[in-house]
């Protein structure tokens, strides 16, 4: 299986070392306008084809997938064009600059029968997945709480211009602990947001702070906090607390806490994962990412996290951006 790979920073060079890791698979060529940037990421992982845009790429031909880390506003024509050739896409969250757009992707690849998954990576990760086993024991989920912060640090870059981002924080962050909750609770329909978000710590034109309030087809809530420069976290990216009627489980450190009912007491049940870890985003997570995505092309499957699940993220990002802007909660229909 021939892939190429759209962009060449620091998310990309994470999918070509994951992608390197698979068997029979080919790093086949690179999509970058800078050439010092194309010609890093092709000496690194022996790329052999370079080329400026997709459309160039698709008009050479012999690439069976693309995996597409260029800047937000990138993300939709790039994905569209590939798709409509036959390309299979995965591309990095947010998966497009608005719902709309992910709603054109979902489309070509539909028409096209070409694979689209979108890199919300946590759905990968063993403490996540673990949670998600257990989430069983604590009855039904009421709420849940997310982290998506970046403490005393933040992007700089494209990341930070509405131009080529589409939002701030909340897209950038936010976004893996809206998913992260979303899986966790079993990929419920979004109903209604409430947001407050704002820029207070940069000189942005988008956001560094924010808070959402999700309403779930299921009946649960769930509470997301974003932001970027923040004094302070209540956990790393994508934290989630999970509260049930009959216990409480959360990720980072990853353990459930549920009542005995003989001793009336407490019990932990420890997940046997170490926290904090050596690296928070590890690379096994993006690894176990691209095994999926690459064994849903050779197995004619539909990848999950789909051109679906990226599409409701995209409309909880849109509801959450007006409410904030309104005053008030938005319907999502």
């Amino acid at each position: 299986m021939k892939i190429a790979f759209a962009g060449a920073g620091y998310i990309i060079n994470i999918h070509a070392k994951a992608a390197k890791a698979q068997k029979d698979v080919e790093l086949a060529a690179v999509v970058e306008k800078y050439s010092d940037k194309a010609e890093a990421l092709a000496q690194k992982f022996r790329i052999k084809n370079r080329y400026e845009t997709v459309e160039q790429m698709l008009k050479a031909g012999g690439v069976d997938a693309l995996v597409i880390g260029a800047p937000n506003f990138l993300h939709a024509p790039q994905a569209i064009a590939a798709l409509k050739a036959g390309v299979h896409v995965m591309v990095e969250k947010p998966m497009a600059m608005n719902a709309r757009e992910a709603a054109k992707m979902m489309e070509a690849s539909a028409k096209s029968g070409a694979k689209l998954m979108v890199a919300h990576c946590w759905r990968f990760d063993e403490d996540v997945l673990w949670l998600k086993k257990e989430a069983k024991k604590l009855g039904r989920i009421i709420r849940t709480k997310g982290i998506g912060v970046h403490t005393h640090w933040g992007p700089a870059g494209w990341f930070t211009q509405k131009q080529f981002a589409g939002g701030g924080a909340l897209a950038d962050m936010g976004i893996h602990a809206l998913d992260t909750a979303r899986f966790l609770l079993g990929d419920p329909k979004p109903v209604s947001v409430y947001a407050k978000i704002g820029t207070y710590y940069k000189d942005f034109d988008v956001d560094d702070t924010g808070v959402i309030i999700v309403e779930w087809d299921n009946g649960a809530i769930s509470y997301v906090e974003s932001g970027w420069w923040q004094p302070h976290a209540d956990g790393p990216e994508a934290a989630t607390q999970l509260y049930g009627t009959t216990g409480f489980g959360q990720l980072f450190p990853t353990q459930l806490e549920l009542p005995n009912a003989k001793t009336q007491k407490v019990e932990v049940v420890k997940s046997g994962f170490k926290f904090p870890r050596k690296e928070h985003c590890p690379q096994s997570m993006y690894d176990a990412q691209m095994a999926h995505f690459v064994d849903c092309i050779r197995k004619n499957k539909t990848p999950i996290p789909g051109a679906m699940e990226g599409l409701v993220n995209m409309k909880v990002v849109d509801a959450a951006y007006k409410s904030s802007k309104v005053g008030k909660v938005v319907t999502i229909k």
